[in-house]
């Protein structure tokens, strides 16, 4: 079946996190500290989803800041947490992706962008990264408060755009993501940022790319 759908994970994926390593590194000594409060955060918004106790990720974002906080022995001000997770809002787009997204776009495919982020913390951030005019629609799994990888979240962007799961392909740059797509019936795409690898547990992602470009040019030669 042909695909009609991307979906594009925004966080990590889209949007490079590496911009938050300055605000890190002057609170806790360490840029690398960084990285750790992002996977407290989706460890924290998972349990939620696992235990049936809803977590949103703002609300997981403060929550692993104020845990690490406590681990590192830092004091943690109000301002200086709100300053970190509102930041979230301005992250740049890795450089590739806008004129990757833009000649996707010209292609005979639906564009969307799929987070687990707030809808109003997901404007923000593609309008300030400068990619805002690069999707069909701007979606979150907020919207359904069943985060990815859950079944629900690909669910939405079937219903929403009108297609069948296995004409979605989601883009994303972590390994639970595909996974989660794969399981619900999507096809996937995975985008090798530093750092991270394809998981070797499950059905693998039919493309694997260095960066969106990579993918890109995957999708428009795709039968």
């Amino acid at each position: 079946m042909a695909i009609r759908v991307v979906a594009f994970d925004v966080n990590e994926t889209l949007l490079d996190l590496s911009a938050l390593d300055d605000p890190f590194e002057a609170l806790f000594g360490e840029a690398s500290i960084r990285q750790q409060w992002f996977a407290q955060m989706l460890q924290l918004a998972f349990v939620g989803g696992l235990t049936g106790q809803y977590v949103d990720f703002t609300t997981a974002q403060h929550a692993a800041l104020s845990m690490l906080a406590e681990r590192h022995g830092r004091e943690l001000p109000p301002d200086v947490a709100k300053s970190i997770v509102g930041a979230m809002s301005s992250l740049p787009a890795h450089p590739e992706v806008q004129a990757a997204l833009q000649r996707l776009r010209r292609q005979p495919v639906q564009v969307v962008a799929l987070t687990n982020s707030p809808l109003a913390v997901a404007e923000q951030q593609v309008l300030n990264a400068g990619i805002d005019d690069c999707f069909d629609a701007l979606l979150s799994a907020d919207e359904v408060q069943a985060l990815k990888p859950a079944a629900a979240a690909y669910q939405h962007v079937a219903e929403r755009q009108e297609v069948e799961l296995e004409e979605i392909l989601l883009v994303a740059a972590h390994p639970w993501d595909v996974s989660g797509a794969l399981a619900a019936g999507c096809r996937a795409a995975f985008v090798r940022r530093q750092g991270v690898v394809p998981s070797p547990l499950g059905p693998a992602p039919e493309m694997i790319g260095d960066d969106i470009t990579d993918i890109v040019d995957q999708i428009i030669e795709a039968p």
